[in-house]
């Protein structure tokens, strides 16, 4: 596995040295233009978050409230059929189903990040009907597919970074959105059933063999 952030040392040392070759073989200003554009950076950065803080905040805000109104419950009961059917493995009246809701609700209005806490409730919940702890459950994997690609109404955020690009039009993408993601979603959940049927989870409950020891299970070595 890939350390992201060895790799992200590398190519700072690699910025910095070869802006200070640049330097020394006398075409002076580079390191000065990697320091400008590293702080204009930062700059930037830093003025995409704060405008991001009240959209976040404001939709986080609408989805508590709908919860406490009792719209999720709602939301809850209306898909409580599609639920149970994606979801055979989770009960009826189990509080991932409300998770999984929430984190539906957040995504269909385009919230990424709001849906991220809500997704790991979620899992927490789908590991908490596992009886295999180290291994994911069918139930996981389609709720992570599900989480990825999910269909998305109003892209809230994408149509805030428009509208702060100084686009005239930032409303303009929520049809192709829509198509774009309904079928995005729709692959996502086909592949994931298929492969539920074809490459089941079974995890191995056998002890397993010491290293150099007789068989676990009885079987002639």
């Amino acid at each position: 596995m890939v350390d992201v952030n060895r790799v992200f040392v590398a190519c700072v040392v690699l910025a910095v040295v070869v802006a200070g070759g640049n330097d020394i073989a006398g075409d002076g200003g580079a390191m000065a233009a990697v320091t400008k554009k590293t702080l204009d950076a930062a700059a930037d950065a830093a003025k995409l978050a704060l405008g991001l803080v009240g959209v976040l905040a404001l939709w986080t805000g609408v989805m508590r409230v709908a919860e406490a109104a009792g719209l999720v419950g709602l939301i809850a009961r209306a898909l409580r059929p599609l639920l149970v059917r994606l979801f055979p493995e989770v009960p009826k009246d189990h509080p991932a189903l409300g998770a999984i809701v929430m984190n539906m609700a957040a995504n269909l209005l385009g919230l990424g990040n709001a849906a991220t806490p809500l997704g790991l409730q979620a899992m927490k919940h789908l590991q908490s009907l596992n009886a295999h702890k180290t291994t994911a459950t069918n139930a996981m994997v389609l709720f992570l597919a599900m989480n990825t690609s999910h269909l998305t109404l109003i892209p809230a955020r994408t149509i805030f970074l428009r509208a702060e690009g100084g686009s005239t039009q930032a409303t303009n993408i929520i049809l192709p959105t829509l198509l774009a993601t309904a079928v995005g979603m729709f692959v996502a959940v086909t592949v994931a059933k298929l492969l539920q049927g074809r490459f089941p989870v079974t995890p191995d409950d056998a002890p397993a063999q010491t290293a150099g020891g007789p068989p676990t299970d009885g079987a002639a070595p």
